[in-house]
């Protein structure tokens, strides 16, 4: 099971965009692509045989899955995660500083 999963609500811990919050789009391996955080600016040719119009593109780039935490409504803060097995033997996640279940 995995601490930050898709859909998540989190925010930024490190880096140029600390402090920003955002959706995870993607997980894959140790990389998260967080929705509008960490922007780079990439400049495409056009190729008029796909459509394709040149010019500079804004895209969304990955960050390091260490650089954000799961965003405790509750308290407005990132916050650390842990799991605990529930009666009916669902594994879960749940918000170490409040005892909140993430998994509903």
């Amino acid at each position: 099971m995995k601490r930050i999963k898709k859909g998540d609500q989190v925010i930024v811990i490190a880096g140029k965009d600390k402090g920003r919050q955002g959706t995870v789009l993607t997980v894959a391996d140790d990389r998260v692509l967080v929705e509008a955080v960490n922007i780079a600016r990439k400049h495409t040719k056009p190729n008029p045989m796909s459509g394709v119009e040149g010019g500079i593109v804004d895209t969304a780039m990955p960050l390091h899955i260490s650089n954000v935490m799961l965003f405790n409504t509750m308290t407005n803060k990132g916050d650390r995660i842990g799991y605990k097995t529930l009666e009916d033997g669902r594994k879960v996640r749940y918000f170490k500083s409040n005892g909140e279940v993430v998994d509903v």
